[in-house]
């Protein structure tokens, strides 16, 4: 998975790179559909590849983790 996210990053990069370095007819089409891969396909992907095996509980704010916070914010002073 992380070698087809690094694959599909470098392609729509160069996607996006040759539409601004070649001028040709297409060159819009190019930066466009590079644009769209990175935000509809790479992005989505990654995003699922680094959070698939974490716990939401633990980034929510709730009651329990406030007074964690809070905690371990006390034990910080000097």
């Amino acid at each position: 998975m992380k070698y087809l996210i690094i694959i599909l990053s470098i392609l729509t990069l160069c996607s996006i790179a040759g539409g601004f370095i070649f001028e040709t007819e297409y060159s819009q089409k190019m930066i466009g559909f590079g644009i769209a891969g990175l935000f509809f396909v790479v992005f989505p992907i990654f995003s699922y590849y680094r959070w698939k095996d974490k716990n939401f509980k633990d980034y929510m704010l709730t009651k329990e983790n406030l007074d964690k916070m809070r905690e371990k914010g006390k034990e910080k002073k000097f």
